[in-house]
């Protein structure tokens, strides 16, 4: 008998399903991602990439955004599975952390559960949201990690048109950031938060202050166009140097409203595809990167899969290049 919506788990984790997709054959030539993922733990190693989803709309509701990206780590797993591989590897998938209702904290809590897990087990990760609250789930496991309490020195970079800062009565998917710093400062450490993409008309004075306050770095995102790469570069070669560990956080309305239509808050301006696939691909060279999230993919609101194809791209070429 299954439970009625009353005594239904607030919280739940959905095993995995098998991936498919576009198949050309036998043989590495023809690899695609949907052949490289497994689903047992027991046949991957550590090195091997680990898929875990966060499905959750609640932290985008409470921010008054547009709900849907509940439905963004199946979107995302169904448009990268046909991808072809440039080379053999394997995959775990961990399955999805559910959030039912209210119940934002407790899924955050899991989701930190799950990736501490899967990094002390020796995988690089990719979590695939889910609202931009994934970032504070993720952030929470990387903290219960054997590295980081050894020491380690984290870094967080955001890709990303607002800082998500906001003071809030209750979490959301405009806090994560707030409540890293606030975690951060309890543990007598500053939180070293940096931003590429933010647009000045989507964060109000007060953010930026804000912002100002806790010593965030960030770049708007008229100061990373084409023309601009020398010093975006010159920005991610800073703060890789400023850490030990990376956490890249993606939310994909850094991009652009042409590329990205199917995000809570689409962007007007945004830094082009080509410049924040360039970042992504130089933090996975760095050797430090540790976890990636990537949020706000609202299928609801996409145009031919735009969203989800671009989110899938920026994963494949961050997790072709890291692992």
């Amino acid at each position: 008998m299954s439970a009625s919506p009353e005594t239904a788990p607030a919280v739940t984790v959905v095993p995995a399903r098998p991936w498919s997709g576009r198949d050309d054959g036998p043989g590495a030539e023809n690899l695609r991602w949907h052949h490289a993922v497994e689903l047992d733990p027991e046949l991957t190693e550590p090195g091997d990439l680990a898929f875990v989803g966060f499905a959750s709309d609640e932290g985008v509701r409470r921010n008054k955004g547009r709900p849907g990206a509940a439905q963004g780590p199946a979107a995302l797993r169904r448009a990268l599975a046909s991808m072809a591989l440039p080379k053999p590897l394997r995959a775990l998938d961990a399955g999805d952390v559910t959030v039912a209702g209210d119940a934002l904290e407790g899924g955050q809590q899991r989701l930190g559960a799950a990736v501490a897990e899967l990094v002390d087990r020796g995988h690089p990760v990719v979590v695939l949201g889910g609202g931009h609250e994934v970032a504070f789930g993720t952030y929470s496991g990387l903290e219960q990690t054997r590295a980081v309490r050894a020491g380690g020195r984290l870094g967080v970079l955001n890709l990303d048109a607002h800082f998500d800062l906001r003071d809030d009565v209750r979490p959301s998917s405009g806090t994560p950031f707030l409540q890293m710093a606030q975690s951060e400062a309890r543990q007598g450490r500053d939180l070293n938060y940096w931003v590429l993409g933010i647009s000045q008309a989507g964060n109000t004075q007060a953010l930026f202050r804000t912002a100002e306050s806790l010593g965030v770095r960030y770049l708007q995102d008229s100061e990373c166009g084409l023309l601009d790469v020398a010093r975006v570069d010159a920005f991610v070669e800073e703060f890789l140097e400023s850490c030990d560990l990376v956490h890249l956080t993606i939310d994909l309305d850094v991009l652009p409203a042409a590329v990205a239509p199917g995000v809570s808050a689409p962007a007007a301006y945004g830094v082009p595809m080509e410049v924040v696939e360039r970042v992504c691909a130089r933090v996975a060279r760095s050797g430090k990167l540790v976890v990636v999230d990537v949020a706000e993919l609202n299928p609801e609101f996409d145009v031919d899969q735009r969203t989800a194809r671009a989110g899938a791209r920026l994963v494949h070429r961050t997790a072709t290049t890291w692992a």
